[in-house]
């Protein structure tokens, strides 16, 4: 592969909008009438890099780089060799290209890649005894880069792109096809782990299924007719969105095991300098797609980490241990527990469940497909648009619920009958019975917890918890239980975003600096002050507490591309969001949550951060969203330009 290094850049500010931009130029402007002296830029020089793939089988990569001198200004070479572990065979000889000053030197010769194409696999990191190795283990794979276009291993020379997306999951893979789809292909998509998918793809525990409806969680652009039922399975939509990458033709552009490990932004050539496990890139925007349930929170239990037994959390399944006979202690009743309690609950010896809120719980109105509804989906034009487009009006009234505690007395009543039917004894019902407003806390569904918490090997505690021991959990109360395993339910990190740790913007601070100081925050939920030509998605306030995550995904998509349609068509090298704009944004939104059930409905959530506000939740109709990201609000936004060029107005 022949790769290029990112030009270095001569810029001048523009501001567009109001304020003062903070963007600092290169080079010294001349004089009103007078041209611009030439810059003349020093020899540059390629980072040499090495790549390790770990698989299985044998290849071998050697890349011999070429030296070549530019015409105009400086030279650029590059060295590297990279190793490969992997299925097949494959020999790579060529030359690389370097660039200094925006003028090529090129050296001699041909590149040939014989194909390969090394097993994917999944690692999964096993929990036992210590909290230290929980953490450690989250998220961490080893096994194979899986390529799916010949390339050299970790793109030997430091590679410019015009896009770098991080993460693989929902909102990865849809950046990734609407990238495509705008006629962008310099890009790349660097996933952790060793296959795609995600949330979907780490939560491997049984019984783990959508609660959203499977129209409404697929894409628009991609509807699928064959779901089994009304709500997907962990599996399905798995599958779902490996075919997706496969059939939109993203998967030449993934890069498994490429763990970022830092992004900074480069203000002088104006890009994101960019770290990951095998190799450097730079790129001109950087979008991250890593959400916010991707890494497992840990609780800070005394004595976790001196539990000598299996300990491991639900995000982080550990299938090699069986839970035949054990003496299992699950620790929280989330989301997660939920799903999984029902599935084990038959096969364990006793469950101690452990309790610190009861959740709301409806009732799950999940049933197969029939073959006649699954014919009409295929084969019925119109009909998949109209149940998608069904499913997702139908949840905008429930924003409308829970946009007053008052409002809520419907969606309560509905649960507590299902509650109420389900568990007779009064006593237990009392114990399972929430005391906050439906709505504050997620509100989950479910035909099975309720039977299978009834069941005679399973002990609801809702005692505190004062110690865990080598072998035993001690409560307030003084009880000790005797338990061999401990299962964590306790959810993500969802207001501590772990990557935003790894981002450096123009101060030098990182992304969870800033929020630090200034609160989580971001302008249309993507763009931040101070991080120029960086988008996220799923940032901050665009989590919904009543519809499908895919309907802000995308509608954000549509946001990025048009940004990124706007550095193009204006010449500009820079957008960075004023900082007016970012704070009235967040004034409306933080406004608008004042009064609704997930400020005020008296519970402590995981919407909200250890300071009591919510920078997690979109308080109103999606529909509001889209609206506010169907176009790019280009006046909101302090931009630099090449010095060739002016903004168009």
């Amino acid at each position: 592969m022949t790769t290029t290094p990112a030009p270095n850049r001569t810029t001048n500010t523009t501001t567009t909008g109001t304020g003062t931009p903070t963007d600092a130029s290169t080079g010294t402007a001349p004089a009103a009438g007078v041209a611009p002296t030439p810059t003349t830029n020093n020899t540059g020089t390629n980072t040499a890099s090495t790549g390790t793939d770990t698989g299985t089988g044998t290849a071998t990569n050697t890349g011999t780089a070429g030296t070549g001198t530019g015409t105009a200004t400086g030279s650029g070479s590059s060295t590297a060799t990279g190793t490969a572990t992997g299925s097949g065979t494959a020999t790579d000889t060529g030359t690389s290209t370097g660039t200094t000053g925006g003028t090529s030197a090129s050296g001699t010769g041909a590149t040939t890649t014989a194909p390969r194409t090394p097993p994917r696999t999944t690692g999964t990191g096993t929990r036992t005894a210590t909290a230290a190795a929980i953490t450690a283990a989250a998220g961490t794979t080893a096994g194979t880069e899986h390529a799916t276009a010949p390339h050299p291993t970790g793109d030997l020379a430091v590679r410019h792109l015009k896009v770098a997306v991080i993460g693989a999951g929902i909102s990865g893979l849809g950046t990734a096809i609407g990238l495509l789809k705008a006629g962008i292909d310099d890009f790349l998509v660097f996933e952790r782990a060793t296959d795609l998918g995600g949330t979907w793809r780490d939560n491997t525990y049984p019984g783990c299924a959508c609660d959203v409806q499977a129209h409404l969680y697929s894409y628009s652009f991609a509807r699928n007719p064959d779901w089994k039922s009304t709500f997907a399975t962990q599996a399905e939509v798995h599958a779902y969105l490996k075919d997706c990458a496969k059939r939109h033709g993203v998967e030449p552009h993934l890069r498994y095991d490429h763990e970022l490990l830092d992004a900074t932004w480069n203000d002088t050539h104006h890009h994101w300098d960019i770290r990951t496990k095998h190799g450097r890139y730079t790129a001109q925007a950087l979008v991250t797609g890593t959400g916010y349930l991707s890494d497992p929170a840990i609780p800070n239990i005394p004595g976790l980490d001196t539990f000598t037994g299996t300990v491991f959390h639900s995000s982080r399944w550990n299938h090699d241990h069986d839970l035949t006979g054990r003496d299992v202690a699950v620790i929280g009743t989330g989301a997660s527990a939920i799903q999984f309690v029902p599935a084990i609950q038959p096969d364990v010896n006793r469950l101690d469940l452990y309790q610190r809120t009861p959740p709301w719980v409806a009732a799950k109105p999940d049933k197969p497909n029939t073959p006649r509804h699954t014919w009409m989906l295929r084969h019925l034009p119109g009909y998949q648009r109209f149940r998608r487009t069904f499913n997702k009006h139908g949840r905008e009234i429930v924003a409308f619920f829970m946009s007053r505690p008052s409002r809520t007395t419907g969606m309560k009543n509905m649960a507590a009958g299902h509650l109420k039917k389900s568990v007779t004894d009064p006593a237990l019902r009392a114990r399972l019975t929430p005391d906050y407003t439906v709505g504050c806390k997620r509100l989950l569904f479910s035909n099975t917890w309720y039977p299978a918490i009834q069941q005679p090997n399973v002990d609801i505690v809702s005692d505190t918890i004062t110690r865990i021991g080598p072998t035993h959990i001690t409560t307030t109360d003084g009880t000790t239980r005797h338990i061999d395993t401990i299962i964590l339910a306790t959810g993500f990190t969802a207001t501590d975003r772990p990557v935003a740790h790894l981002i450096h913007g123009r101060n030098g601070h990182t992304l969870a600096d800033t929020w630090n100081r200034d609160g989580m925050t971001a302008h249309r939920g993507t763009t931040i002050h101070g991080f120029p030509n960086l988008f996220m998605l799923l940032g901050p306030n665009t989590t919904l507490g009543h519809s499908s995550q895919t309907v802000m995904i995308e509608a954000q998509i549509t946001y990025i591309l048009a940004a990124l349609k706007t550095l193009h068509t204006h010449h500009l090298t820079t957008l960075d969001v004023h900082p007016h704009a970012q704070t009235t944004y967040n004034n409306t939104l933080q406004n608008r949550l004042k009064n609704t059930v997930w400020n005020t409905g008296g519970c402590t959530s995981w919407y909200t951060d250890t300071k009591g506000n919510n920078p997690s939740i979109w308080p109103t109709y999606t529909w509001r969203f889209h609206h506010q990201t169907r176009t790019f609000d280009l006046t909101n936004y302090q931009t630099t330009t090449h010095t060739n060029h002016t903004p168009n107005p």
